[in-house]
């Protein structure tokens, strides 16, 4: 199944192959935004999201994860190179890859989120850190 991915990203460069990727892998990239305001727009029309955490209007990533899942219910993956940051996860949320991300990998991890939109098993990529939501608490919420 073709998913509306949303690329949240402030870096051109690395926006640009993400949106490749995702298209080269046959789904439709809903837009490349770099702020809060922006992707929070096109929460509507998104299955899933690739949120960086530090965007052009400061480190907004943290709340448009929490908002495009839990009121707009997007499948939201962190893309960061400050994992850390984000503690022990946020509510509603899939997990965290570490950037930077190699081409295979962002295949893997973009794959998985699909399948978990989807309500299918799949394997986690190896440095996807997934957080944990067995009927625990909210975390950063």
């Amino acid at each position: 199944m073709s998913c509306r991915i949303l690329v949240v990203e402030d870096e051109i460069f690395v926006a640009a192959e993400i949106e490749h990727v995702v298209t080269e892998m046959g789904h439709t990239a809903v837009g490349v935004v770099a702020n809060k305001q922006s992707a929070l727009a096109l929460g509507p029309e998104t299955d899933i999201a690739l949120v960086d955490l530090n965007l052009e209007d400061g480190p907004t990533g943290i709340a448009v994860g929490r908002i495009l899942a839990q009121i707009h219910g997007v499948t939201v993956l962190f893309m960061t190179a400050n994992p850390s940051q984000l503690g022990k996860g946020v509510s509603g949320t899939l997990g965290v890859l570490a950037k930077p991300v190699g081409g295979k990998e962002l295949k893997q991890a973009v794959e998985y989120a699909v399948a978990q939109h989807e309500k299918k098993k799949a394997t986690p990529p190896r440095r996807l850190q997934l957080f944990n939501w067995g009927g625990g608490g909210a975390l950063l919420a």
